[in-house]
């Protein structure tokens, strides 16, 4: 049986839910794409086994879309086996040719460090990390240390002689570039699923390294590493591939109409974060609770029911929204973004602090208006309406107000001859508009 997590360094606030056998817990959640060899599930029940999944350091920050590998690796720690979390230090200077239409930027060696650094406490949120004679942690390496020193002789005879470029070009990411002969791929990116075959090598000789996990799209890299280490030293290593997440539309996971979504707060915070899930369709709901939460079973069924029968009050979108906010910044901060939600059409608006109000209506148009104008007297709703575009004239301003459609910091305005004074601002300085349900207009005072 799967334990319960044990309270790991910024993550002992969430808790996982009853689950199977570790086998029957990853097929109820769809988490199983491809397996290397039908021996891994057996292997799977019989911890320890030391498992990894590299991370491309890219950028100072992981992403949504590393959430499924986190998750999943976490799940095998539960269980009682060994997580590695490999970071790529040393093939971050090749550039992983995988879904690219052309060659990646490539960064500098301190660029890769820094990021490597800056991404560590987010996979602590996820993985329990010791040291290296601790068989019960998990590790986090970077690839840099082994990579970085190799001879490209060495490596050649060492390396690549177990495979032919026969094989090479038959893998999914460099024929996908070779079908484009304007960008094609360089020797340098071709080389890339050899160093990550390499990888394999060194974390099954260094740490008894015997499954890499990774998403289909990585199932060519992964065999790559499972055929070096038969080669050269005549064991059996496994490699399981995830579903790629896709929403209900085809289109990539981890995008908002922003950007990417991050897990550092200072790229995307906590209340982006829980309204980036709590969007999430109703087609999709189902299987981002099994993939990204840790409740039980049951929980998860009683949610696709909810979803079935009474879809408009999201229930399965706020509690995978709640799970994944407290997963990634804690559950304070998840209750924090949960309340600015509500907030948008509730009283609680005026209980809001300056970053968490800002947050809220980032994506509303603002107008900045003199606070001194509101001195001898007040401001007329009916101004705010005309000066921020809500309302084309004082006289559909009032029209608004007279129909029930106008609300200041969420107070539906019924009094056409109704002012604002400094008593009304939010965190000292703000006015929140409403006209209709989803007009809504940032007012400043300065």
């Amino acid at each position: 049986m799967v334990a319960a997590p044990t309270s790991i360094t910024g993550a002992s606030a969430w808790q996982a839910g009853p689950m199977g056998e570790l086998v029957d817990d990853l097929r109820f959640r769809g988490l199983i794409h491809q397996m290397t060899d039908p021996s891994l599930e057996m292997r799977l029940e019989e911890p320890p086994l030391c498992a990894y999944t590299g991370f491309d350091p890219q950028a100072d920050s992981l992403h949504v879309g590393h959430l499924l590998q986190l998750c999943t690796l976490r799940r095998l720690q539960l269980a009682g086996h060994r997580p590695v979390l490999l970071g790529g230090g040393g093939t971050g200077f090749v550039g992983d040719p995988g879904g690219r239409r052309e060659e990646r930027t490539l960064l500098s060696e301190e660029r890769l460090r820094a990021n490597l650094e800056a991404i560590r406490p987010q996979l602590e949120r996820f993985v329990d990390l010791g040291g290296p004679d601790d068989a019960t942690k998990g590790l986090f390496l970077d690839n840099a240390v082994w990579l970085r020193p190799l001879s490209l002789i060495g490596f050649l005879r060492e390396v690549g002689k177990h495979f032919t470029v026969n094989q090479m070009v038959t893998k999914e990411s460099v024929r996908s570039r070779l079908d484009r002969p304007e960008s094609g791929i360089s020797y340098t990116e071709f080389s890339y699923m050899l160093l990550q075959a390499y990888d394999f090598l060194h974390l099954y000789d260094s740490v008894g390294c015997r499954l890499q996990l990774g998403g289909s799209d990585q199932w060519g890299n992964i065999t790559m590493g499972i055929e070096l280490v038969r080669r050269v030293r005549g064991a059996q290593v496994w490699g399981l591939t995830t579903p790629l997440v896709l929403k209900a539309d085809g289109t990539k996971f981890g995008k908002s109409e922003s950007g990417a979504v991050w897990l550092d707060r200072r790229k995307t915070s906590a209340y982006r974060l829980y309204q980036f899930f709590l969007r999430t369709d109703d087609e999709d709901v189902g299987a981002y609770l099994r993939f990204f939460t840790f409740l039980a079973h049951e929980e998860i069924l009683e949610l696709d029911r909810a979803t079935a029968t009474r879809p408009e009050r999201r229930e399965a979108q706020r509690s995978l929204a709640r799970q994944v906010c407290a997963m990634v910044h804690g559950p304070d901060d998840a209750r924090r973004a949960e309340r600015a939600a509500e907030a948008l059409f509730g009283e609680t608006l005026v209980d809001l602090d300056e970053s968490t109000l800002l947050d809220v209506f980032a994506d509303a148009p603002s107008t900045s208006i003199d606070r001194h104008r509101m001195d001898d007297g007040g401001l007329t709703v009916v101004e705010l309406l005309v000066e921020t575009g809500l309302a084309r004239s004082k006289s559909q301003a009032r029209t608004t107000i007279g129909q029930g459609g106008a609300s200041v910091n969420n107070h539906r305005i019924g009094d056409q001859d109704a002012t604002v004074s400094r008593d009304d601002l939010v965190a000292e300085r703000y006015l929140v508009l409403r006209r209709g349900r989803k007009e809504h207009h940032l007012v400043r005072f300065a």
